[in-house]
């Protein structure tokens, strides 16, 4: 991984993310926000109480994604992404998230947001 492209991970921002659709096997890009934060990357979206969202089906299916950075740098970065489901383990992330947003609603956040965290060779803690 090139240096450019470690440093927009390292910042949060809006990306595309490629999924692999869970019945069809096709490519499905959605555009979403990627939180950066201590060397973590995860990506979450806003609470829809009662609504799955299709890339966390399809994430659950197949975590092997693509996510393509267009804003400081032009890349597309193959990851590993699972579903985080956890409530000790969501909390700070979806509060990092709320803080980003400006959001206050963090319980309904922690509650209902989709979450993913992502694995991207040679970036993390410590790299």
């Amino acid at each position: 991984m090139d240096e450019a492209t470690r440093a927009a991970l390292a910042h949060s921002q809006i990306i595309d993310l490629t999924t692999t659709g869970r019945r069809t096997g096709e490519p499905r890009r959605i555009e979403i926000f990627l939180h950066s934060v201590d060397g973590r990357l995860f990506i979450s979206g806003t609470p829809y109480p009662g609504h799955t969202r299709a890339w966390i089906y399809n994430v659950d299916a197949d975590p092997q994604v693509i996510v393509h950075l267009k804003r400081t740098a032009v890349a597309d970065v193959p990851a590993s992404a699972r579903v985080v489901s956890d409530p000790a383990e969501r909390r700070p992330l979806i509060e990092s998230a709320a803080a980003t947003w400006d959001r206050t609603d963090v319980d309904v956040m922690l509650a209902h947001s989709p979450l993913i965290e992502l694995t991207v060779e040679g970036f993390g803690p410590g790299r």
